[in-house]
């Protein structure tokens, strides 16, 4: 998808300008106020010790996240695909109900997204995992298209491996195995298309 910038002149009516961070980017979390995503997907996690990560959800274009959400203290924010971000002080919020309303209704859909992750982590087998994982990415970040529902990111292997706690090898073992059931294909970006019959259960 191509990008463009946009400065406040552009945006009237909200006076801000958009930052971006390209794919891959970690995105810094200031206390002093939260992001919300303009233009592509941000994923969230808590990144440990060891250098693994738990995967806590992704913030979509209109969403909100940031520090202040959370009291998780190694809450790590990365540009999934290219975004652009607008920035607001915790000092609006209260002062603007109407704002104040959309996070509200955005943080009860974030709080069901993460437990649903912590429900695919608690599957034995990683197959099971990773049809419970793909499900939740079509419901999540798809759209509709005559071949299928296609993720509106491009996710990796890796991406995946991560997210479900297995290996890059495994994943792409299971995916060559969907992929020979008919499940799921690939577009000419490598996104990934989620056929009808896509198992409803593993």
């Amino acid at each position: 998808m191509l990008l463009t910038y946009y400065t406040s002149e552009e945006e009237p009516k909200e006076g801000r300008s958009l930052r971006f961070y390209e794919r891959g980017e970690n995105i810094p979390l200031i206390s002093s106020g939260i992001w919300q995503v303009y233009n592509g997907v941000v994923q969230l996690s808590e990144l440990h010790l060891n250098g693994e990560e738990t995967l806590l959800g992704w913030a979509q274009p209109s969403t909100f996240f940031g520090r202040h959400f959370t009291k998780i203290e190694d809450y790590q924010a990365k540009a999934l695909s290219d975004v652009y971000l607008k920035w607001y002080l915790l000092e609006e919020i209260p002062k603007n109900s109407h704002l104040a309303q959309i996070i509200l209704e955005q943080l009860i859909a974030r709080m069901k997204q993460t437990e649903a992750l912590l429900a695919i982590a608690g599957l034995r087998r990683v197959e099971e995992r990773l049809i419970a994982l793909l499900k939740l990415l079509r419901q999540e970040l798809s759209e509709i298209t005559p071949e299928g529902q296609r993720l509106t990111v491009r996710f990796t292997h890796q991406n995946l491996a991560d997210s479900i706690g297995t290996t890059r090898v495994t994943i792409t073992r299971l995916l060559g195995e969907f992929q020979r059931q008919g499940w799921i294909s690939f577009d000419g970006d490598r996104r990934l298309l989620i056929a009808a019959n896509f198992p409803c259960t593993s």
